[in-house]
Formats: C-alpha cells, structure tokens, sequence
C-alpha cells in the first residue's frame, strides 16, 4: 500500500527533481545560460530540501525581478586573477550569487588541492544565497570549507542610530565519515529580515531584543520593526563589520563605508564573499581526521538531553534528516509562492509540474 503525504496547510508538494527543473526553466527563460540556471536552481532547491525556506524556491521570483531589473547580470564575464598559488580574486561581474560562489568553490577546492589550504574572494556578486549550500559542496569533495558575506547594511549596529551594518553570515562545513557532514551556517542578526516580515503578516509580537525601529529603538512590534539586532549585540556587531573587512576591504569593493557616504553608488545591491577550502590531507592522514570527526560527532550524540529536549544534535544533523525525508515525498512550497511560480511559468510558456 502506498500512502500519500499530506502536504503541510497551505503548501503544495513538489517533487525535488520537478521544483529543480521548473526553477532552472524559468531562469533561463529570464535569461541565464542553462549553466548558470540549472545551478542557481541547485542551490535554491537544495535550501528547500534542508527546510531553509526562506532562501529556498521562494527566491525564484525575485530573481526573475532581478534579472528584470538588470540588477543581476544574466550574461556576466566571470574573470579570476591571482596573485599567489593559494589565492584568487573572482570578478562576478553581477552574476547572480549561486554562479559566482559556486565557481568559487570550485576554484578553491582545485587551488586547495595542490596547496593544502585556498582562499577565493568574490566581489561583484548579487545575493549569494543559502551559502551553507558552497560548503557543503566542498566537503563533499573530502575538504573542510568555510564561507563569509558581506552585504548592504540592513542591520543595527551596537551603539549606533539606524541600520549600520550587513547581517553578514557564515558557514562551515567539515566532512565525516559516516556522519552527515557537519554543517554550521548562521547570520550575525538575532532573526531574519524574513521573519520581521512572517511575524508582521501574521500579528505576532517579535522576541525581546531581536528587531528595532528605524532610528534602531529596540521594539517586539512587527509593525514598528525595520531591521533585526546583530547577535550577542556587540559580538554580532563586530562580526558582522569583521567580514565586511575579510570580504569587500580585502578584495578591493567596499561596501559599507560607500553605503554611508555621499556617492549616489554606494547604495546599488551587491555581496562579496571570501570562500576558503583546507584539505585535511596536508595536516596528516585525511581518513584519520574523518574517522577522528565522527568519533567527535558520536561522543556529542552520547551525551545525556536536557530534560525537555528531543536529544543532541550538531550543527546540519537534523536539516540532513529534513532534506532525506523532502526528496522522498516532496518539497512543500507555500501556496502564494506556487501561484507565483505558476504565474512566471505561465508568462515564459514553461510548463508547471503536478503536486499534491
């Protein structure tokens, strides 16, 4: 007997293969190659099989405006120069975010295999989306991958009036054996932007301490709140301007001092990211260190639950467990995002998958 999952209210199931090759279609009618769009496809669907929904398919039509709007470059020339066998700069020329990281990685994994540890700045990007998805791909290949971003200033800043800095995250990712790959991917900002928006929709009171007004007054109503509070205050603070420095100072394409002076371009959307890959082979034996990660990863499971908790988990373990379960019975996409997608498939005569 086969059952049927019941889709969550107000969502559709979409098969992930299906989701996948409706959001590369679109993209490329807006204008990527196929290349580019069935990999910026990857990395919205691999965010919505993880239960990242924020950065997940939801991003398609945003995207599509991008496109629109020549904010992002759908035909960018993509350049990489270097100045040292372990390093490299890469010009996105406004690619869209999964192009330009996802090259990185690549450029760092292969530079990484030869030096033992690499570093790929990008600058020039547009939302560089879920970056926990560029780690994961390098420690797919067997190397420990790190991840910082730097964006427009949309975040307080401890002590200072109004949005100061970016909710710049970052990720880590470090393979195991037979573990599902440790997975640390995190913003600097107490909430998301996206969940100022969910609670205002909703009429729901804001946690203590995680969004302000404009002029930065801390506030729990949605409907007064414009920007989240960095994490930890002043540690989410300096964090947040740290990768401002180790991404956009470091590869020539500075973003907040531009934001806060006078130049009328300071303001146009952009990301830079700096991408580092480290192969656990040049410190010693590779399968030691994945033996010796599990090893960790086992212990911290051993450990005895707070009273009250489901169990201890690492940083990635339990959206593995979510992405495992999506890909069997589909990925839930909210209704209002569906009819969107629809829409834009409709509009580009692109032919829309059934779901449940």
């Amino acid at each position: 007997m086969t059952v049927t999952p019941t889709p969550p209210q107000g969502k559709v199931l979409v098969p992930a293969g299906a989701l996948r090759d409706l959001a590369a279609a679109l993209l490329e009618k807006a204008g990527l190659c196929p290349g580019h769009a069935r990999t910026t496809a990857d990395v919205f669907v691999w965010a919505a099989l993880r239960g990242i929904d924020s950065h997940g398919t939801a991003r398609v039509p945003a995207y599509l405006e991008l496109l629109a709007k020549g904010v992002a470059n759908a035909r960018p020339e993509i350049t990489v120069t270097s100045g040292a066998p372990a390093v490299a700069v890469l010009d996105a020329d406004r690619a869209p975010g999964p192009v330009a990281l996802t090259a990185a990685a690549e450029e760092a994994v292969a530079r990484a295999r030869e030096t033992g540890v690499a570093a790929v700045g990008v600058r020039r990007t547009v939302h560089t989306g879920a970056i926990g998805y560029y780690v994961s791909k390098i420690a797919e290949q067997g190397l420990i991958g790190l991840a910082f971003v730097a964006g427009m200033p949309n975040m307080g800043y401890t002590g200072a009036k109004g949005a100061a800095v970016a909710t710049s995250p970052l990720a880590v990712a470090v393979p195991a054996r037979s573990h599902a790959p440790l997975l640390l991917d995190m913003a600097t900002a107490t909430i998301a932007l996206g969940r100022i928006r969910q609670a205002r929709a909703g009429g729901t009171p804001l946690p203590e301490g995680a969004a302000a007004t404009a002029d930065g007054t801390p506030t729990t109503d949605p409907e007064r709140a414009v920007m989240p509070l960095p994490l930890g205050g002043a540690k989410g603070s300096g964090m947040s301007l740290a990768f401002e420095l180790l991404t956009s100072v470091l590869v020539g394409a500075p973003i907040f001092a531009a934001f806060h002076s006078d130049d009328p371009g300071g303001r146009e959307h952009r990301q830079n990211a700096l991408i580092v890959a480290i192969d656990p082979a040049a410190f010693g034996d590779a399968g030691a260190f994945t033996d010796a990660v599990d090893a960790t990863l086992a212990t911290l499971k051993s450990l005895a639950p707070a009273d009250g908790s489901q169990g201890v988990f690492y940083p990635g373990e339990r959206s593995a467990s979510v992405a495992a379960l999506r890909a069997g019975e589909g990925v839930p996409v909210a209704a209002g995002v569906w009819r969107e997608l629809a829409g834009s498939a409709a509009r580009f005569g692109v032919e829309v998958p059934e779901v449940v």
